[in-house]
């Protein structure tokens, strides 16, 4: 068996090159969204179940497309095709987004730009695992977070460069401002673009050819599937109970997601214990119940980071509007300073996180990949703390440098701890099914962080970027419990 030979840095970048324009799309969805929201109407505490879409979406569109594109071979190759298919959606998503008339098309929309987003980016995580060989990994997923951090430090910035430039950021009519919506259909372009860079650049491996090389490994071991149904019994009977103390207590509709989640995978666990199906529900859910113990062990870092993430770009806006500006009225032109100096923020910390991928692959090297995991994630818990002590604005780019480390880190290492144990012909749903564990905790948050805010702090947004710093700091804890494998970065740097 041959192994897989290494590509040189303008390969790596052409085939990283179009998350520049998926995470241009995710930027501005993440920093302008909620502002979006509220100008519409919606109040703060609605906010969290406006978002729920994204995480939703996520979890259905990202393993269907994970498990096609492991079974695709065409013209465009394996992984390309849904590149392709996932930019033109996301782009006329973007552009139809900022001339929502009503908050429920808003939301709507939200819905089907993320999942166009997701149906172009988890064939992109499997793209770098196809491609490289082990010891490049860590560089082509550092390479990728390059990319996410310059492309979100643009598009972030546009609706508060865009007003430097004497474009307006108030409507006459008290809608969405010019600045968000030239913003919006920028991004558009760029997303598209990049993209399509990408796929008219790069090349795939064959899957046979794929399957013969040496340092892809085989899928071994078939799950011992008959006792699903005692993870299906648990976790519906968790739901069932959730279900009845919500209804008992007349509590926050967020938490019928929560329930409803529980039982419908206790459900599907159940099922899978007893089904004779060979069809991609079975295969995805048996994958699911059968994954390798280095992804069981990434969870639970993956759960607490990602619900810390989650409630960053949710209460930002609201936090700092209310906070570091001391207004709500979402018509007055304080509250749109406020909003646009979030998207500066927003940019700060992905421009920080651009620079975190070049010195991420020297810490590695340093001190491996878990301890240089948890370092950054201390660092962005520390930064989301801060937000409690410091009341001008403009100090809260300090802030962002912890955020920013945090963010390339969460973007790159753990896909590199998981990645080498991943058999070549399932890289792409188990990427897929890896993603439950980014999704379950934004579903978390929308469930239950509006909540916690109304019953514990006065529904005051800024403790909800409380909570987030110290998710971060457990999660930092939680990698100490992942094996470090044997396989380290080559000497070159992916940024």
């Amino acid at each position: 068996m041959s192994r897989k030979p290494e590509l040189s840095f303008w390969q790596i970048w052409n085939m990283c090159f179009g998350f520049l324009g998926i995470q241009f799309g995710f930027a501005l969805q993440n920093a302008n969204v909620s502002r979006i929201f509220q100008t519409l109407g919606a109040d703060v505490g609605d906010i969290p179940i406006l978002w729920v879409a994204a995480p939703f979406s996520g979890l259905i569109v990202q393993p269907i497309i994970g498990y096609l594109s492991d079974r695709t071979w065409t013209r465009l190759g394996r992984r390309r095709p849904y590149f392709l298919i996932g930019a033109v959606l996301s782009t006329l998503a973007l552009l139809s987004m900022p001339n929502s008339p009503t908050l429920w098309i808003a939301a709507g929309l939200l819905w089907v730009m993320d999942a166009s987003i997701n149906i172009s980016m988890e064939p992109f995580r499997a793209f770098v695992g196809d491609q490289l060989p082990p010891r490049q990994r860590a560089n082509g997923y550092a390479m990728q977070s390059f990319f996410i951090g310059v492309g979100s430090v643009v598009a972030s910035l546009l609706p508060w460069l865009l007003a430097k430039l004497g474009v307006g950021n108030v409507a006459a009519d008290g809608g969405i401002p010019d600045t968000v919506k030239y913003a919006f259909y920028l991004g558009g372009a760029v997303l598209l673009c990049s993209v399509l860079w990408t796929v008219l650049n790069t090349r795939e491996y064959p899957p046979e050819e794929l399957n013969a090389f040496a340092d892809s490994p085989t899928d071994t071991h078939a799950s011992d599937v008959s006792r699903s149904w005692r993870v299906g019994v648990v976790l519906g009977v968790m739901g069932a109970l959730l279900l009845a103390v919500i209804r008992y207590y007349t509590l926050e509709k967020e938490l019928y997601l929560l329930a409803g989640g529980l039982i419908l995978f206790g459900g599907l666990f159940a099922w899978l214990s007893v089904t004779r199906s060979s069809g991609m529900l079975r295969q995805v859910m048996g994958d699911l119940h059968g994954m390798p113990a280095s992804m069981r062990q990434l969870a639970w870092v993956q759960l607490f980071s990602w619900f810390a993430l989650f409630s960053l770009w949710i209460y930002t806006t609201a936090a700092v509007t209310a906070v570091h500006y001391g207004t709500s009225d979402t018509h007055s032109a304080l509250y749109n300073e406020g909003a646009n100096w979030v998207g500066v923020l927003f940019a700060a910390y992905n421009g920080f996180a651009a620079v975190a991928a070049v010195a991420i692959p020297w810490m590695v090297r340093k001190m491996g990949l878990r301890m240089s995991h948890l370092v950054n994630l201390w660092l962005g818990g520390a930064g989301l703390l801060s937000f409690l002590l410091i009341r001008d604005p403009h100090w809260l780019l300090l802030s962002m440098v912890g955020v920013g480390f945090a963010w390339a880190s969460i973007l790159s290492l753990p896909y590199a701890l998981l990645s080498d144990n991943l058999p070549a012909a399932k890289m792409g749903v188990y990427m897929g099914i890896f993603n439950f564990f980014i999704v379950i905790p934004q579903l978390l948050a929308a469930s239950v962080l509006g909540l916690l805010l109304r019953m514990f702090f006065h529904g005051q947004a800024i403790w909800a970027l409380a909570m987030g710093g110290a998710s971060l700091i457990i999660a930092g804890l939680c990698t100490l419990r992942v094996a470090e494998p044997e396989t380290q970065l080559s000497p070159a740097s992916a940024g």
